[in-house]
C-alpha cells in the first residue's frame, strides 16, 4: 500500500530540486522561496528551526486519506497534492520549533485563478478542526462578505459529507461545523457578522485578498490567537488591482522576507507571477503563474482566454490579473494601448507646430478642448490642428499620483 505522507515528502523535495535545477520553468519569488527552503535545511537548527518529516507526512496522511473532491471531473476522488502544492505543505506543516510546535504562523501565497487554492485551503480547515489535536480549536474561514466567507467552509463541509469517517466524527449545520470529540468548531466569518471579537483562533483562513479594502477582518483573526500554542493564519489570493490595499501591503511583505531584507521565521510565502509582465502573451511563461497547468488549468482554456484579451481590452485586464496574476492598476481598459500606438507618427514634433514657421500646422485652424477636474478625476487639455485633410492631435492629461494607485 503507498504510503501518501512519504510519496508526497519526496514530491516536495523533487519539486524544490527542479525549480532549483531550472528543470521546471519559475518565477524569481518562487526560486525565492526554494532557495530559502535550502538554506533553512542547512542552516536553521542554529536557530532552533527543524524540518520534521514525520510531521508533514502526519498532515499530508490526513489529506489524502480523508478529504476528497466535491464537484468537478474529480467528484469523490480523493485530493492527490501536486508536486509545488506539496511544497507549500511541507513547508507549514513540517518546519517545527524545539517544543514541537509549528515554525510558520502566517502565510501568503498568490496564484493564478483555477489552480485550487479554496480546495486546499477547505482541505486545511478540515485538517485543523479534526487532525490537528488541538483542544478547543476554533478555526474562521473569513471574507469581506458572508457569501465569501462561505465558499471555503461550504467546501470543508462538502468534504466531511464525502467522507465516512469525517462525517462520523463531525456534526454539520449552516454555519457551523462541529467536532464534539475535540470540543472544536469552524465557522465563516466577515464583517456583516453580528460578533467581531471574543474569538480564540487556531486557524484563519482568508481567500481572496486582494478583495478585501483594509486588514480589519485578519487584524481581528491575528490578536485573537494569542492564548493559542500554534495558531496560524492563511492567506491565500490572485492578485487584484488595489497597490494601496491590505493584499498588496501583505504581498510587499512577502516579497521582503523572500528577499531577506527581514527576518521572520514565522512568516512563510510564495508568490506565482511572471516576471516581466510584458511577456503575457508568450505561453511558455503561463505555467509561471499558473503551477497547475495541465492538470486543473487547462491549455485550450488559457489559450481561448488569451485570444479574447488581444482584441477586448477590459478582457486583457482580466487575463492578466486573474489568469496570469499580474498586478493592474485598474479593472477596466478603454483602449488596446498597442492599437492607440499604431496611430502615432513620432516624426511629427509637437512643440514645432506652435514655433516653427516652416511647419506645414504653422498658422493653421485649430480647436482646443479643456476638461477641469472636479476633484481626483483626470484634468485633460486637447489641440486639434487642422490643414486640409490632414490633422494632428496633441493633448495632455493629468492625474494625482495618489488617485492614480487608487
Amino acid at each position: 500500500m503507498i504510503d501518501v505522507g512519504r510519496l508526497w515528502i519526496d514530491r516536495a523535495y523533487q519539486y524544490a530540486d527542479d525549480v532549483k535545477s531550472g528543470a521546471l520553468p519559475a518565477c524569481n519569488y518562487v526560486r525565492l522561496a526554494v532557495d530559502r527552503w535550502f538554506d533553512d535545511l542547512e542552516h536553521a537548527h542554529e536557530r532552533g528551526l527543524y524540518f520534521s518529516e514525520y510531521h508533514a507526512a502526519r498532515y499530508f496522511r490526513f489529506i489524502g486519506k480523508y478529504c476528497r473532491h466535491y464537484q468537478g471531473e474529480w467528484e469523490g476522488k480523493v485530493i492527490d497534492l501536486e508536486p509545488w502544492q506539496c511544497f507549500i505543505e511541507a513547508n507549514l506543516h513540517g518546519w517545527i520549533r524545539e517544543d514541537k510546535t509549528r515554525r510558520f504562523r502566517s502565510s501568503f501565497e498568490e496564484v493564478a485563478r483555477k489552480n485550487g487554492k479554496s480546495t486546499r485551503l477547505a482541505a486545511a480547515g478540515n485538517y485543523y478542526l479534526v487532525g490537528d489535536n488541538e483542544p478547543g480549536a476554533q478555526v474562521y474561514s473569513a471574507a469581506t462578505k458572508r457569501d465569501q466567507a462561505k465558499e471555503i467552509f461550504d467546501a470543508a463541509k462538502e468534504m466531511l459529507d464525502q467522507d465516512a469517517v469525517l462525517r462520523g466524527l463531525t456534526e454539520s449545520f449552516r454555519n457551523e461545523i462541529r467536532y464534539p470529540k475535540g470540543r472544536s468548531k469552524f465557522l465563516p466569518l466577515s464583517k456583516d457578522s453580528k460578533r467581531m471579537d471574543g474569538f480564540n483562533v487556531h486557524a484563519g483562513l482568508v481567500d481572496e485578498v486582494h478583495a478585501h479594502p483594509d486588514s480589519s477582518i485578519w487584524d481581528v483573526l491575528e490578536s485573537a490567537r494569542g492564548a493559542r500554542r500554534q495558531a496560524i493564519m492563511r492567506a491565500i489570493t490572485t492578485a487584484g488591482f488595489n497597490r494601496n490595499g491590505f493584499c498588496y501591503e501583505l504581498r510587499g511583505y512577502a516579497i521582503k522576507v523572500l528577499e531577506r531584507t527581514v527576518e521572520d521565521d514565522t512568516f512563510f510565502g510564495i508568490i506565482f507571477t511572471l516576471d516581466d509582465p510584458e511577456k503575457w502573451d508568450d505561453p511558455n511563461e503561463w505555467i509561471k503563474a499558473n503551477p497547475n497547468l495541465h492538470v486543473s488549468v487547462k491549455l485550450d482554456d488559457l489559450e481561448t482566454q488569451f485570444r479574447k484579451a488581444q482584441e477586448m481590452p477590459s478582457a486583457k485586464v482580466e487575463f492578466r490579473t486573474k489568469r496570469l496574476n499580474i498586478w493592474e492598476y485598474g479593472e477596466t481598459l478603454w483602449m488596446p494601448m498597442d492599437k492607440w500606438q499604431q496611430g502615432n507618427d513620432e516624426s511629427i514634433d509637437s512643440i514645432a507646430l506652435f514655433s516653427d514657421e516652416q511647419s506645414e500646422f504653422y498658422g493653421a485652424e485649430c480647436y482646443g478642448g479643456l476638461d477641469l477636474a472636479s476633484v481626483e478625476d483626470l484634468c485633460a487639455f486637447y489641440l486639434n490642428f487642422v490643414e486640409d485633410d490632414k490633422r494632428i492631435l496633441i493633448g495632455r492629461a493629468y492625474l494625482p499620483q495618489a488617485a492614480l494607485e487608487r
